[in-house]
């Protein structure tokens, strides 16, 4: 598989919780979406922690080691991750830390360390846990750019907290919720989104030839409002993408425009969704 053009570094914007104890797997499981049940030590599944209303308010990594779980998360967003499962603790017993690592990646898995293959695509790398000051600080545009291009939403530049549904940021494509498991937080409203099909909304990648708009720009088809844009990196772009109208708007030959001109909406590869593209695009999906 072709690798993305990144050397190892730093994600500047990454922090690491520990989860530990005897009760941290079952106090875990019953908190978020994904099933963490089958994970061994070394393996790692893309999750959320929602609201009781089934919006994201946290979305992370979750790493199984050796008797404890390491949360590779928005470091924006950390102090208030730790907060809302300190929460949820209760009685169970668990220990929960900021343990100061930070977050890098790396195209190859290295021999020894804490490491990772981004459970989301194997694309984009393997995600490093280390301590502190140990990457270096190079520029992350290739990350971002290659992030952006394969269609996944970033914590703090896309999905935000208490915006989106799961399916709306796509999670329930990559992995992230089980619909198997049983009960978690918000997982009442999740599953009837997905048991009725409701989910109008998903964030998808775009392309624009003029450029990308500034992120939070409208995007319209005829005169009317289809979606928005989100994070960017030069002519890619990622948006969120009322799905219907877009099936209108290309049934119609209606252009996608923003205030920086035309842009048109990619099908990533890993998306079991439907996307309306005109014919000529249908070969440039992924």
């Amino acid at each position: 598989m072709q690798r993305l053009p990144f050397a190892t570094h730093k994600l500047a914007g990454r922090a690491v919780l520990t989860i530990a104890g005897e009760d941290a797997r079952h106090f875990l499981q019953n908190l978020i979406t994904a099933d963490i049940d089958g994970l061994k030590p070394g393996q790692a599944a893309y999750s959320a922690l929602l609201a009781p209303q089934g919006k994201i308010l946290f979305d992370f990594f979750v790493l199984a080691e050796n008797g404890h779980y390491l949360i590779d998360c928005s470091a924006a967003q950390k102090a208030e991750l730790l907060k809302r499962l300190t929460f949820y603790k209760l009685r169970a017993r668990v220990t929960l830390a900021d343990n100061g690592e930070e977050v890098g990646v790396t195209p190859v898995k290295p021999e020894s360390g804490l490491a990772y293959t981004d459970p989301r695509a194997a694309q984009l790398g393997v995600r490093l846990i280390a301590a502190k000051g140990s990457l270096p600080h190079t520029d992350d545009a290739a990350y971002e750019g290659g992030r952006i291009r394969l269609g996944l939403a970033d914590s703090d530049k896309d999905i935000g907290s208490g915006e989106l549904f799961p399916h709306e940021a796509n999670l329930d494509q990559l992995g992230a919720v089980s619909f198997d498991k049983g009960c978690f937080i918000g997982q009442e409203v999740v599953s009837r989104m997905e048991h009725r099909g409701t989910a109008r909304n998903r964030i998808v990648p775009v392309h624009a030839p003029k450029g990308a708009a500034a992120k939070g720009s409208e995007i319209k088809a005829g005169g009317k409002p289809i979606g928005t844009m989100l994070s960017s990196a030069g002519s890619d772009g990622l948006a969120l993408i009322r799905l219907d109208r877009l099936k209108d708007a290309v049934e119609a030959g209606t252009a996608l425009l923003t205030e920086a001109g035309p842009i048109h909406v990619r099908k990533p590869g890993w998306a079991r969704f439907d996307v309306a593209l005109p014919r000529d695009d249908d070969d440039e999906n992924e």
